[in-house]
């Protein structure tokens, strides 16, 4: 498909977003040129600067900068907001009270890997009643993509998919997909749809696992994509929701209140050079086809290879065949859920940090926009600033330390000792410095307070005046406790990567029904009090006044055990509700969508589970023992003619199944037996035919159990 030609239009968009561009860049530059200025004036305070100091001013310009970069689209932001929005936005396009635009047809697809299935099936069914409403469904079909390598997952879903479809009367509207090979992971699994399916739809919306859309929301964005030809992708900025514990009601209480003025700077001056965030998104196919292959980068993993954050590397490539990508920020009605603790975090940054490490290969990429250079570095920065910052303090101590300890006589050492006692209370420059970091820092949060508190019917979507006021104490102090803690392990990430270790594709936890144990805490969190603990001891004997100035820093290490077991609880997540804590819009005045799937979610995990002795294989059981179930699976399956070699091979894997029962089975054989059509059909009759005599222990139970509970399908899958 060609690219589509510039407009006039478009030429006068580029002179006011070379404008707006200048503002920003510009702006970044005069902060960071300001602090740099009062960073070298402290430094440059023996007529030189020796090693040490110019590694300190080289990482704090680099860090700066970052910080500004931040600032100065906040207040953008807020200038946006003030003024009532901003004229060049992808929702103006379309006039929503008295234009009705006729849409195109449109896959919605969601890749899926060992998800919950339960909440996988709702938030579908939630999805498909919604543009049921909207009347508008005969333009939407439905495909879970699924790459889930465990043999229970793989059946729970095929049911989930059938009863879904019965109950809404989806055949034929929703479809259900099962990779035999997971080759690429979550892009590979996408791109494999495409081929197979894409050309029979102009658009594409992408779904995570845990994504909810309203009807409303994704018929607006279809609208938008048929009355913007030249527009390739559409993001839009999903709001953190279902948070159960401390630590995720306190994210989703930040992303809901601090966002949009961030969200606005940054559509501000990025325009249609904006970013893909891999969900909650919707694409036109066949550009994306054409142009957003991935390439593999030279070398191995974990810097070469396959690229892991394949979403800014899409929204890079979409850009250079001159297709606009939009940020939709102001569109409501999208949702997705956050990690519920502080180790489920880390680790979720563990893979991504690796993946944006990889984007440094195409920084210099040809063909790249400016802006999609500059998300690619930002993306960069956001884990390589943290050994950077550790680097900082780290080298700001032996400096400190060098000023006390180099005299060695009592006289010179006290006059050494008052010299950098002076240089780190006392200077009006350093004061001064400081002042200007926090007000860069925290004064986007307390704007973001302020704006809601203006009006008392925005307040009171957060609980009040009072609520929104301690809410926001309580997230500006946690989230100074975590900081170090975040900056450690991203340190550790990086590091790791540097030495070649690689990560693997695992499920992200997306609920913790107890939290973080002790154990596992120490385990993850250990090394950080203990480094925090020994950094804080040394500066305290040999610097008191330097110890206080870095104790916000070690105390978010010391007590970083105790902290992230108390954020894990959902316990304490459901007082801080009560008592009108962290609350957000999406609680208070739950749009219709998501009351309807807690309400589903609550009927799916009543239901009787099995018992534990047969939980582990459920799914197999199902699929042998079962009819209904049996004769799903072997209708998805494609139908193989296997060797003579193959067929003795899954004929003695059935026999040691029947005889000794799954759990002598690897999990590679069993997801084997799955795959062959005629070992399933085989299986089936076979376990009906035999004598219970004949049959392992295991399998005698699993009858028992049929007989008592018949076995009947339900979407309410057992977790």
């Amino acid at each position: 498909m060609k690219s589509p030609s510039p407009t006039l239009h478009q030429f006068i968009s580029h002179k006011r977003l070379s404008k707006r561009r200048a503002w920003f860049y510009s702006s970044v530059l005069l902060l960071t040129s300001i602090a740099t200025w009062f960073m070298a004036d402290l430094l440059w305070r023996n007529d030189k600067i020796n090693g040490i100091e110019w590694v300190l001013l080289v990482l704090f310009v680099i860090l700066f900068a970052q910080i500004a970069v931040g600032f100065v689209t906040a207040m953008l932001g807020l200038y946006v907001i003030n003024r009532g929005g901003d004229r060049q936005r992808i929702t103006r396009t379309v006039d929503w009270d008295h234009e009705e635009v006729p849409l195109a047809s449109t896959a919605i697809v969601m890749p899926v890997f060992n998800e919950d299935v339960s909440r996988v099936f709702e938030g579908l069914r939630v999805i498909y009643r919604s543009l049921q409403e909207t009347k508008k469904i005969e333009h939407f079909d439905f495909f879970i993509l699924s790459d889930s390598n465990k043999p229970n997952q793989w059946i729970q879903e095929e049911i989930a998919w059938v009863e879904l479809c019965k109950q809404v009367n989806g055949f034929g509207r929703i479809f259900y997909r099962k990779r035999r090979h997971q080759i690429n992971k979550k892009s590979g699994n996408v791109a494999d749809f495409l081929r197979r399916w894409g050309k029979r739809y102009r658009y594409m919306l992408v779904l995570d696992a845990d994504s909810i859309m309203t009807g409303e929301a994704i018929v607006k964005l279809v609208a938008m994509m048929e009355k913007n030809p030249q527009a390739g992708l559409i993001q839009t900025a999903p709001r953190l929701a279902y948070g159960e514990s401390l630590y995720a009601r306190m994210q989703q209480f930040a992303n809901r209140l601090y966002s949009p003025i961030f969200l606005a700077g940054l559509n501000y001056w990025q325009q249609q050079d904006g970013n893909y965030w891999g969900h909650n998104a919707i694409i036109r196919v066949q550009p994306f086809i054409d142009h957003c292959a991935l390439p593999d980068l030279p070398g191995t993993e974990p810097f070469g290879g396959r690229i892991l954050s394949h979403d800014f590397v899409e929204a890079a490539l979409m850009r250079k065949a001159g297709w606009q990508v939009w940020l939709a920020h102001d569109i409501e009605g999208t949702y997705e859920e956050g990690p519920p603790t502080l180790i489920d975090s880390a680790k979720r940054d563990r893979r991504w940090c690796q993946g944006n490490l990889q984007h440094a290969w195409l920084i210099a990429a040809r063909g790249f926009r400016p802006a999609n250079r500059f998300h690619l570095l930002m993306g960069v920065m956001a884990y390589v600033s943290c050994p950077l910052w550790l680097l900082f303090l780290v080298f700001s101590t032996i400096h400190v330390f060098n000023q006390v300890l180099a005299p060695v006589t009592g006289t010179v050492a006290f006059e050494a000792y008052t010299r950098v006692f002076g240089y780190i209370l006392e200077i009006p420059e350093a004061f001064i410095l400081f002042v200007f970091t926090m007000l860069l820092l925290f004064l986007p949060k307390i704007i973001s307070v302020v704006t809601v508190m203006q009006k008392s019917s925005d307040a009171a979507k957060f609980g009040g005046r009072g609520a929104l006021a301690v809410s926001a104490f309580m997230e500006i102090l946690c989230s100074g406790l975590l900081a170090p803690v975040h900056m450690m392990f991203n340190s550790k990430f990086v590091l790791s990567i540097l030495l070649g270790q690689g990560v693997s594709w695992v499920t992200q936890r997306r609920g913790a029904e107890d939290g973080t144990d002790w154990r596992e805490a120490i385990i993850t969190h250990g090394g950080q009090a203990l480094f925090g603990l020994i950094w804080g001891v040394s500066s305290f004997i040999l610097l008191p006044a330097f110890f206080w100035w870095l104790s916000p820093v070690l105390a978010g290490l010391v007590f970083s055990i105790p902290v992230s077991i108390i954020l894990s609880k959902n316990s304490l997540g459901l007082k801080a509700r009560k008592l009108g804590v962290f609350l957000t819009p999406e609680e208070t005045q739950p749009p219709h969508e998501l009351s309807r799937l807690t309400q589903n979610l609550v009927e799916c995990y009543k239901h009787m589970r099995p018992i534990e002795a047969l939980r582990h294989d459920y799914g197999l059981l199902q699929a042998v023992l079962d009819p209904y179930v049996n004769a799903v699976h072997v209708a998805m399956l494609r139908q193989r003619r296997p060797s003579e070699e193959s067929r003795d091979w899954f004929l003695t894997l059935r026999q040691r199944l029947l005889s000794e029962g799954p759990a002598q089975l690897t999990t590679k054989e069993k997801l084997a037996l799955l795959l062959d059509a005629e070992s399933m059909i085989l299986l089936h009759e076979e376990l009906w035919k035999q004598p219970s005599s004949a049959l392992a222990e295991w399998w005698r139970l699993a009858i028992r159990q049929y007989n008592v509970l018949t076995l009947a399908p339900t979407t309410a899958l057992y977790r």
